[in-house]
């Protein structure tokens, strides 16, 4: 099999990449190693910045988002005892939804067919091929039988344990990594939220959040140990701890319910660079991660997917190759300054292990000066709901 760009993963990244390319008449195919149940599976953050919910209205792939999305035009930290209210409309104009990314990777899947989009399931032993030269191509394994797809591109769309970063020589690249010393427990429930906005809590026994996937279906998430176990945090535990940590006025107005999904997540801040190498590009987890403090993770995967479906798209159309070039340096100027944004927001919103009364001193004097200063707010409210591609 032949295609012009092979793209590998069909997580979000991969599947609005591949709808943009198809939109600009350009051959792809998409090859997954998961069954479909298995991706939607996921269960991963939605808020979405105006960069991916532009990005997909311009795809005409926008209705049941705007439909079933909730708009939110500010959202909370909280020190333990107030709400901060970062007004993200009145300070930047803009807004972000909150749409979980379950519910996009599922409009695009829906849309594939129509739109000629080619996906390849279940394709098991993926490995890129020959990424130095002008030919590579992937091979993997579907029916029992050895497949090989051809491709002039492959973009590595597989996350950070995917195969594409792999196939770059580690002479050829380099990484950056911090590891947090803390997961986030979190609880999905069919409870109202408490708030109609997020809000993320400062507190002495360690960082909450309250979020939500519509206004039926509540996601909280409180700090805890890397070793923690979910067995300890049985539902009235983490609701005690969760109406603790967010403060007296989430407490009052939350409603508890069963878990229908607990886990923990670890936390790190990853980028490798760079993000081309020959012909494989990578976007999205499989060239950066970012703590969800600062929900980035998503919309980092949008950004790069804009710019990399406007460089393929020049070169395919016009023969230019200052685009694909000049993809690795762009996309990793936006990424450092959201690596920025997520790692300044999770130092001041958590407790580390290490901190002594004088870190705990300096958040909340951080906290006052933002409750207190507009220029803050504005730095915050400009990061959050997205830098300018």
């Amino acid at each position: 099999m032949k295609t012009q760009v092979a793209i590998v993963g069909a997580g979000p990244a991969g599947l609005l990449l591949g709808h943009l390319l198809r939109a600009e008449g350009i051959e792809v195919v998409v090859v997954e190693r998961a069954a479909p149940d298995y991706v939607l599976g996921r269960i991963r953050a939605g808020v979405l910045e105006t960069t991916l919910t532009d990005l997909l209205d311009r795809l005409g792939l926008g209705e049941r988002m705007h439909a079933e999305g909730i708009p939110h035009d500010g959202f909370n930290l909280a020190d333990g005892e107030r709400l901060i209210r970062i007004d993200v409309a009145a300070l930047t104009g803009r807004e972000v939804m909150v749409y979980g990314q379950t519910e996009v990777t599922r409009d695009l899947m829906d849309a594939a067919p129509s739109r000629g989009l080619e996906v390849i399931y279940e394709a098991a032993d993926l490995a890129p091929h020959d990424v130095e030269g002008d030919a590579p191509y992937i091979t993997y394994t579907k029916g029992g039988a050895q497949h090989r797809l051809d491709a002039r591109f492959i973009c590595g769309c597989d996350g950070y344990h995917g195969p594409s970063r792999k196939a770059i020589p580690a002479s050829a690249g380099q990484h950056y990594e911090k590891v947090y010393p803390f997961g986030w427990l979190g609880i999905l429930a069919d409870v109202p939220p408490c708030n109609h906005e997020l809000i993320y809590a400062n507190h002495a026994n360690g960082f909450a959040l309250a979020s939500m996937r519509s206004a039926t279906r509540s996601r909280y998430y409180i700090q805890v140990p890397l070793d923690e176990k979910i067995e300890e945090w049985p539902d009235d535990r983490l609701w005690d701890e969760l109406a603790l940590r967010l403060g007296p006025d989430a407490a009052a107005h939350m409603t508890r319910g069963n878990a229908l999904e607990k886990s923990i997540a670890p936390l790190r801040s990853f980028v490798f660079e760079p993000m081309r190498h020959g012909s494989l590009f990578l976007a999205g987890d499989s060239a950066h991660i970012v703590p969800p403090t600062g929900a980035k993770g998503l919309n980092l995967a949008a950004s790069d997917v804009a710019y990399l479906s406007e460089a393929l798209a020049r070169y395919f159309r016009s023969n230019d190759p200052d685009g694909v070039a000049g993809y690795s340096a762009r996309a990793l100027a936006r990424v450092w300054k959201a690596e920025r944004f997520s790692w300044q927001l999770t130092r001041l919103m958590h407790r580390f292990p290490e901190a002594d009364a004088f870190d705990r001193r300096m958040q909340l004097a951080d906290l006052d000066y933002i409750a207190s200063s507009v220029a803050a707010q504005t730095t915050i409210a400009e990061n959050y709901v997205g830098l300018p591609l």
